[in-house]
């Protein structure tokens, strides 16, 4: 279902990216370097207020780095901390219908539909009204919008931090098994604090006093 994206494979590189907010004199973000040209689950590990979200935003075009050049084809999605800051509407499917392309036939948008819930475990979830869901649920159907138009690449804003355990996993294999399809090329940056987290991850770099390491294999990676 996600046919636009099937030919192209989303990347993102940083080239001597550095970022300060006004009246900050040390750089939050340090002469980054890195580059992600193949679809998997990216992460990035860092302690609070050590730059992961700011280095969110200058992907997504949000800031503008300082100095620097960052180079992107990729079409981005974001899930935030709390999903009750994204989810506008009353029941799942409305949610979705905000996120589609409304130029198609309405068998074509229930086809749709009732694919991306059942590629983030929802299947049957489509009247549910969103109060009733948990917080993890409500992740996932954020999740499902950025599916349902077509994004390429996932940006994930620390999805878990607000979390119970059982929901974390399935916020964590959900995104596990939708970068696995190697059919369908996507991508999802992670960034969190939890180091429990990375053994998910195909590859792993740490953000620290401004700069980012290179990426690792989690089983390599130290946490400093």
């Amino acid at each position: 279902m996600r046919d636009s994206l099937e030919n192209e494979i989303p990347h993102i590189k940083f080239k001597d990216v550095s970022f300060s907010y006004p009246g900050e004199k040390e750089n939050l973000i340090f002469k980054c370097n890195f580059s992600i040209k193949k679809p998997g689950f990216w992460m990035v590990v860092g302690k609070n207020g050590s730059g992961k979200s700011t280095l969110l935003k200058l992907i997504n075009g949000i800031i503008k780095p300082k100095n620097g050049v960052i180079d992107s084809n990729a079409n981005i999605g974001m899930v935030f901390q709390n999903p009750d800051h994204q989810i506008l509407m009353p029941n799942c499917r409305s949610e979705l219908l905000i996120n589609i392309n409304q130029n198609i036939s309405q068998n074509e948008i229930n086809k749709k539909i009732e694919y991306v819930l059942d590629q983030v475990g929802m299947t049957g979830f489509e009247k549910r009204p969103v109060h009733t869901l948990s917080g993890g649920q409500k992740q996932r159907l954020t999740i499902a919008c950025a599916l349902i138009s077509n994004r390429n690449f996932i940006l994930l804003d620390e999805p878990t931090a607000l979390l119970d355990q059982t929901s974390q996993l399935k916020v964590l294999k959900t995104i596990k098994n939708l970068t696995s399809d190697h059919k369908k090329p996507l991508s999802a940056l992670w960034i969190t604090h939890r180091y429990e987290e990375l053994t998910y991850a195909d590859a792993v770099a740490e953000l620290k006093n401004g700069f980012l390491s290179s990426w690792q294999e989690p089983s390599k990676f130290q946490y400093n």
